[in-house]
C-alpha cells in the first residue's frame, strides 16, 4: 500500500489552556500554508490509538504538542527521529503514552514512519478549564508554525503561503477555532475554570475539618 508523504498532527485538548497548543499550532499552519497533495494536516486532539492508521499510512510525521522540558514557559523544543523515544521515556507530555503506543503499534506492523519530528512548547497553564493559550505560549505559536513549515520544506514538501483572504477548509468544528472559541467562552468570573465548584467546595470543607 502506498503511503502519504507526510502527516502533520496537532495533539492536545483545547479546553485546558496551554494543553491545546498542538491543536492551535496545526490549525495556524493550515491557515497560513497550502501544502502539496501528499501532505495531510490533522487535528489529533486526544484521539490516542485512533491515530494509528493515519500514522502507519505516512512516511513522515510532524507532531505539535505541549511538552514539559522544565524550562521557562514558552520555551520551544524540536526533537527528531532518534530523539523522540527519549521524549516518551521522559514523559514530557500528558498525551505521550497514547501517542507512543501509536508509534509502537505502527512499528509492529512494519509501518513506522521513516522520519518523525516533534515541535513542542513548555506550557505555563494547564488547569484553566475553558481557558485559552497563556500569553507566553501564544507568543511562540508563530515561531512554532514557521519551524513546522521549515521542517516540511526540509523533507522536500515546501508549502505555499496562502494569499490574503484565501480560505482554508477547517480541520475541526468551526466553533472550536481559536477566535470563535475565545469569543464564545464565558469569563472566569461567570464559569468556574478549575473544576466543578460543588466538588471544590466539598474539598475545601474536608480540608478545613
Amino acid at each position: 500500500m502506498d503511503r502519504r508523504e507526510a502527516l502533520v498532527i496537532g495533539i492536545g485538548n483545547v479546553l485546558w489552556a496551554d494543553e491545546g497548543f498542538g491543536v492551535r499550532a496545526v490549525e495556524a499552519l493550515h491557515a497560513g500554508f497550502a501544502f502539496p497533495p501528499g501532505v495531510s494536516l490533522q487535528d489529533g486532539g486526544t484521539l490516542g490509538l485512533l491515530l494509528l492508521d493515519a500514522v502507519a499510512s505516512s512516511k513522515r510525521v510532524l507532531v505539535f504538542d505541549a511538552v514539559d522540558v522544565r524550562q521557562p514557559p514558552g520555551t520551544l523544543i524540536v526533537l527528531r527521529d532518534g530523539e523522540v523515544p527519549a521524549w516518551g521515556s521522559a514523559k514530557l507530555s500528558p498525551h505521550q503514552t497514547g501517542f507512543n503506543d501509536v508509534l509502537a503499534h505502527a512499528a509492529l506492523r512494519g509501518r513506522a514512519p521513516q522520519r518523525i519530528t516533534v515541535i513542542g512548547v513548555q506550557p505555563q497553564v494547564l488547569d484553566d478549564f475553558g481557558g485559552s493559550l497563556s500569553p507566553a505560549v501564544r507568543e511562540r505559536l508563530e515561531e512554532a508554525v514557521s519551524r513546522g513549515a521549515d521542517e516540511l520544506a526540509a523533507w522536500g514538501l515546501r508549502g505555499r503561503r496562502r494569499a490574503a483572504g484565501e480560505a482554508a477548509e477547517a480541520l475541526a468544528a468551526p466553533s472550536l477555532a481559536l477566535t470563535a472559541y475565545e469569543d464564545g467562552r464565558p469569563s472566569a468570573e461567570v464559569a468556574c475554570r478549575i473544576g466543578d465548584p460543588r466538588v471544590l467546595t466539598m474539598r475545601a470543607r474536608r480540608a478545613a475539618d
